[in-house]
């Protein structure tokens, strides 16, 4: 099996300081739903892992949780995508549990959910803490640059980057769906000893 684990906040939807508490709050990304399309019919399996403390908080319950990520389901299928998944962490950090990212155990959960070795498994959110995340489960990590690291010093950001192997960076959903997609092609013709011309647009920016 294919398999990429998506963040939710910032790298599918627009991210909000208050928490997405309803299907009216959600926003989607321009280009993200149309990404995990591309990315569906390429033949990846894509499974959402979300930090949702908001629920610990007493600030949305279980029902309103459903109800987003039904919402977010019928926006992809109107791009004919969809999620297989979606598996959420609902403590806060004072509750010194195991699934809540960075650390691995959300990630976990998915591997033996889909039985899949996570070393081969891509990840792919829009904070360090995600790709931190990948790192601490063993998946390919990969980070989004996008308003979430709008406040966040540059150097400081690639020092971050710089500790964790194999990280690579990517405009958006749309740029790293592009360059997965291209790559895996690349690496089928190159197995038939043919060639494949470069992928356009901005894509990949590690």
């Amino acid at each position: 099996m294919k398999l990429v684990i998506l963040g939710r906040d910032g790298t599918i939807n627009r991210y909000r300081d208050d928490h997405v508490k309803s299907p009216e709050e959600l926003e989607p990304l321009p280009g993200a739903l149309e990404a995990v399309a591309r990315l569906n019919h390429a033949g990846w399996h894509t499974v959402m892992a979300t930090n949702q403390p908001g629920i610990g908080r007493g600030l949305l319950d279980m029902a309103s949780l459903n109800a987003v990520h039904l919402r977010l389901n019928q926006l992809l299928a109107e791009k004919g995508g969809r999620l297989d998944a979606a598996f959420f962490c609902p403590h806060t950090p004072e509750d010194n549990c195991n699934c809540r990212k960075p650390l691995p155990g959300l990630l976990e959960q998915i591997g033996e959910r889909f039985g899949v070795d996570l070393p081969a498994v891509h990840m792919v959110g829009a904070s360090v803490r995600d790709v931190q995340t990948a790192r601490n489960a063993g998946c390919v990590p990969h980070l989004l640059r996008g308003d979430r690291l709008a406040g966040v010093d540059e150097d400081q950001l690639q020092e971050q980057i710089a500790l964790i192997p194999g990280a690579r960076v990517h405009a958006d959903l749309a740029a790293f769906a592009d360059t997965l997609i291209h790559e895996e092609r690349r690496a089928r013709a190159e197995s038939r000893g043919e060639s494949v011309l470069p992928a356009t647009g901005p894509g990949d920016m590690s």
